[in-house]
């Protein structure tokens, strides 16, 4: 059997609170195959973001190991964290993160530059042409709708061809009409580039589209993970 792209064993996390410890999750054990979809489901604080970004080496587990394509990312330092995401993963998030200074070619191009790539401006045109925003590369954030910028945050992700994708309620700000438009581009991106993808979301009809759902409760697994038998 290959090796999972990322794997969580044992995975605790408790925050500092002004009433003392708040546990977030405890003890949550996961593996995620490549090239698989996988939906993160539950109620509003159950975890799931707290999952995803420890998924992505943004926050630090408080116990347990986390592996991602064969690394332990607790091992890392933020600088080594930082080049590991930046090499093989696309992160989106419900709030776009734009830089607003920067127009939507430039965001795009930006950490493509960063990582070295002399095509930077070059590849940064054919993911905003492909996400639907040719016309648009010259705009700056406070120019584009919401679900324009969800778009310029979707092409920056998958610009570096990462292996793994991970999104945050990438639907959660926008309205009906954009937030299907996002989930097309989402899963059309993961299969042009062959990604893992990893989302949390509360749209049953986007975690419906997923090979697989997991729903955490209170910080653990809920049920065993069921191939796309969820509805």
């Amino acid at each position: 059997m290959t090796d999972p792209i990322l794997s969580m064993k044992d995975i605790r996390l408790t925050l500092a609170g002004n009433a003392g410890p708040v546990d977030i999750l405890h003890g949550i054990s996961l593996d995620v195959a490549a090239g698989e979809s996988l939906a993160l489901v539950g109620p509003s604080g159950s975890g799931k973001s707290s999952l995803l970004m420890l998924m992505g080496g943004l926050d630090r587990a408080t116990g347990g190991e986390i592996r991602a394509m064969g690394q332990d990312l607790s091992a890392m330092n933020e600088d080594q964290l930082a080049r590991f995401r930046r090499n093989n993963m696309g992160v989106v998030f419900q709030s776009f993160h734009l830089i607003p200074t920067m127009t939507a070619l430039e965001n795009v191009a930006t950490p493509l530059e960063l990582a070295g790539h002399a095509d930077a401006f070059e590849r940064a045109q054919d993911e905003l042409r492909a996400v639907g925003l040719g016309a648009r590369i010259g705009h700056y954030p406070a120019q584009l709708s919401g679900g324009e910028q969800q778009r310029v945050a979707l092409a920056r992700a998958a610009a570096p061809r990462p292996a793994i994708l991970l999104a945050d309620e990438p639907t959660g700000n926008l309205d009906g009409a954009n937030g299907q438009a996002i989930m097309d581009l989402l899963f059309g991106l993961q299969d042009r580039h062959g990604a893992t993808l990893v989302l949390v979301t509360h749209a049953p009809e986007l975690a419906a589209r997923c090979d697989r759902v997991v729903r955490l409760m209170d910080g653990r697994i809920a049920a065993e993970p069921d191939r796309k038998a969820a509805e």
